[in-house]
């Protein structure tokens, strides 16, 4: 719905050009199949003269015969006794531990790549052009096609995959049907699925072939305004300096910060683009000072869409009626922005140019679901770009592209969700030391297959592509040292630049943003301020794979990052396996990976976190609920007849024996050594000062099967005195051991608390009523839902 009318990649079907046509057999046939050999002349021998002249061929087939019996055999026998018979596997290599598992790396030999000439009979052979416009169609030409096809000194090409319909024609296109991709000679189309927008892959080879220095990637909905994409975007970049003014540039003066959301810039703060990571949504406070960059380097430019802009699902769907349209709009007067090495943002397939020297970028994966493809190679393009001293820059509205109100599936940004924050951190952090453009472009496609990102499908597919360019006369860029491994130079107060974006209109749930929105997305801001640097480490209780992506939704907003903990992990939800009944344990891995954090927020699922009443909580010092009477509770140990009270008892008293004499001091003079606290350790916050004295402690309890109930406030006792806590932080929780009667959720919630227990979410429906809810607090969740 976004880029096109996207479908899945599935098989292919058997479909030509259009509706009608049968499946094109591919080009790049076995060697040799369509050579002719003339037919030996027949000798007439009888059968014991024949048998004697070819008596070893007759053993020879012998053998074959009996080899072939003895393969049926093995694989009768047992399922890896075929094994035995692969002749590229031997007992030495298989038995090497993990480079036998290890994908294979294809050796391409670049000098050798034999050039494609274009076949003097072939269509449009003749044909050249500077600039072009590439779509993937679908569907029969539409208006904006028609308006694309005369956009002055540009060619449009239209890609048709197994949905086009037949005999699919445009006044003023070149149109590139099944039967015609096929007879290219590349050897990146074999790889490309019938059934997808990816087919453009085809499409950008044509053009660079066909003389392109700029290409135009772009969608059938399209609509330039004044039909002069020169107006819009840096279609000349030149070649003198007086040809190369300065670009705003996002700052480089915050090092963690590796993507940010354009929309902001361009007045759209409560808008962010697919492929955004979504604990990053909240981030929407405008950028404090830019710098500057010389232009003449942003060899890829994305520009930005009025009406639809590219928006992701969780996005489209909560933001307005199922049957409205959307219609906003970008500030067209703000200033173009670039960023800056190790910086990065979502960039799409339907409205980007590519100058000649980022011509490389713009292959499509086809192993990742269809709604991922276009942002997970803009983010890989990105990555490479930074290696030919390249950068990206964000343009103000270049096109018009209209809402059909056409729903897709969620699951096809699942790639999005889960792996786009790991995929930025990722790149960030890659390195190679190969010598040339396409060696390392194909280095970060095995090493994006090794981590997970796509699959060895999309490795081949990049020595394809990579091959195709040199094979149709294209020159890789030079190599440049990369900016993020020099000194940053300091940013001095001459070289802050400030710009202070519109605010624009918005769209809450199909009603125009006011001047309330406006101050709720103040409150946001401020939220966002004060907890910004505080990792939240969630554990969750229900069904992950239901719930993990909203919570992460819910308080990603806020907090500096989200960790989900559940008793069964899931790697695909980034979700970590721990025990609650020993989570503390887990803790100390957390503060390890992130040392800059000012403090670490524990919460269980069935607590809920009101975080805007958290503002005046003393982060320096610990919180948790011992003022909560059910919560917190103080057992003695004499005279006791609960064995498992009995044995966590035992436990405390040999930790706290055997701990540094601080420990004990404090944890004697609260506790003394005849009971123990008992705590639910629902919710309780340690500040970074503390994070070393939580992780001694653990390592002080060691294998004691010590609960976390118990484990967790022996810790907070034994770290400081309790009158040093900032118990009134939780003190004004909300908390029922057990609903009665006709309690619910919904009728013991009260935002004016800092907390509200219990609740139980099992799934999106739960979700939604808790964020109804919760949104008494904080309106701007009923965007969510």
């Amino acid at each position: 719905m976004l880029v096109q009318d996207r479908v899945s990649p599935h098989a292919a079907v058997a479909v030509g050009g259009g509706g009608g046509q049968k499946t094109p057999t591919s080009p790049r046939g076995a060697p040799g199949a369509d050579r002719r050999h003339p037919r030996p002349f027949a000798k007439n021998l009888d059968f014991a003269s024949w048998a004697s002249e070819h008596s070893s061929k007759l053993l020879l087939l012998l053998f074959v015969v009996a080899s072939a019996a003895a393969v049926f055999l093995l694989r009768g026998a047992a399922p890896d006794a075929a094994a035995l018979l692969c002749l590229d596997r031997s007992r030495s290599s298989s038995s090497s531990a993990a480079g036998s598992a290890r994908l294979p790396y294809p050796d391409v030999k670049w000098a050798a790549v034999p050039p494609l000439a274009i076949a003097a009979g072939a269509p449009f052979a003749s044909f050249r052009a500077e600039r072009w416009i590439v779509v993937s169609v679908s569907s029969p030409p539409t208006a904006a096609l028609g308006a694309l096809a005369r956009v002055k000194g540009w060619q449009l090409l239209a890609v048709g995959n197994s949905h086009t319909p037949s005999g699919w024609e445009l006044k003023g296109a070149i149109f590139l049907s099944l039967e015609l991709q096929a007879q290219l000679g590349y050897r990146s189309v074999d790889f490309l699925p019938y059934a997808s927008h990816v087919r453009k892959t085809a499409g950008y080879l044509f053009a660079i072939q066909h003389g392109a220095k700029v290409i135009f990637d772009a969608d059938d909905r399209a609509e330039v305004p004044g039909n002069d994409l020169g107006k819009h975007f840096d279609v000349d970049l030149g070649s003198g300096v007086t040809n190369h003014p300065v670009l705003l540039q996002y700052s480089h003066a915050d090092p963690n910060r590796t993507v940010v959301n354009p929309y902001v810039h361009f007045g759209q703060r409560s808008v962010w683009p697919r492929g955004l990571p979504l604990d990053k949504v909240g981030e929407v406070a405008h950028e404090v000072f830019y710098t500057e960059v010389f232009s003449g380097q942003q060899y890829i430019q994305q520009g930005l869409s009025d009406g639809l802009p590219d928006v992701d699902a969780v996005f489209y769907f909560t933001r307005k009626p199922p049957t409205a349209a959307f219609d906003l709009r970008f500030d067209a007067e703000a200033p173009k922005v670039a960023l800056p090495q190790g910086t990065m943002a979502p960039v799409n397939s339907f409205n980007t140019l590519f100058h000649t020297p980022a011509f490389w970028g713009l292959m499509m994966p086809v192993s990742v679901s269809s709604m991922a493809s276009d942002v997970i190679r803009g983010y890989w393009a990105q990555r490479i770009l930074w290696e030919i001293g390249g950068y990206v820059a964000f343009y103000p509205p270049t096109i018009y592209r209209k809402d059909h109100i056409q729903a897709y599936p969620f699951a096809e940004e699942k790639d999005l969700h889960v792996n786009v924050g790991r995929l930025i951190k990722f790149l960030n952090e890659w390195r190679s030391n190969k010598r040339t453009l396409f060696e390392r472009i194909l280095d970060l496609s095995y090493a994006m297959a090794e981590e997970g990102f796509w699959t060895e499908q999309d490795v081949r597919l990049t020595a394809a592509w990579l091959q195709d360019l040199l094979a149709v006369g294209y020159r890789q860029p030079r190599l440049m040292s990369l900016e993020i491994d020099r000194q940053r130079a300091t940013i001095g107060e001459g070289d802050m630049k400030e710009f202070v974006p519109k605010k624009l209109p918005s769209v809450h749930l199909g009603v125009d943003e006011i001047g309330t929105v406006n101050y709720e997305i103040g409150n946001l801001i401020k939220w966002r301020k004060n907890f910004g640097n505080v990792v939240l480490i969630m554990h969750v209780s229900g069904p992950v794979d239901r719930t993990a992506l909203e919570w992460r939704l819910l308080y990603g907003r806020i907090f500096k990052t989200v960790i989900i903990l559940a008793e069964q992990s899931n790697t695909e939800l980034a979700v970590e396996r721990c025990a609650l009944s020993h989570a503390y344990k887990f803790l100390p891995k957390v503060f390890a990976r992130y040392g800059g954090a000012d403090g670490f927020l524990f919460l269980q699922d069935h607590m809920i976190l009101n975080y805007w009443n958290l503002l005046q909580a003393d982060k320096e010092k610990l919180w948790i609920t011992n003022k909560i009477a059910h919560s917190w509770v103080t057992v003695p140990l004499e005279n006791n007849k609960e064995e498992w009270f009995v044995k966590q008892g035992s436990m405390v008293k040999q930790v706290i024996g055997s701990s540094p004499v601080h420990f004990q001091t404090n944890y004697k003079e609260s506790m003394g050594e005849d009971k123990i606290a008992f705590c639910g350790s629902e919710l309780f916050y340690i500040p970074r000062q503390f994070v070393e004295d939580f992780g001694d402690l653990v390592g002080l309890v060691g294998d004691l099967e010590l609960h976390h109930k118990v484990a967790v406030p022996m810790f907070f006792l034994a770290m400081d005195s309790p009158q040093n806590f900032d118990s009134d932080a939780l003190a004004g929780t909300v908390f029922r051991s057990n609903l009665v009667g006709n309690e619910t959720f919904s009728s013991i919630y009260t935002a004016q608390a800092p907390a509200v227990f219990p609740v139980k979410v099992q799934n999106e429906i739960d979700f939604i009523k808790l964020i109804r809810v919760m949104s008494t607090g904080d309106p701007l969740l009923m965007e969510l839902v």
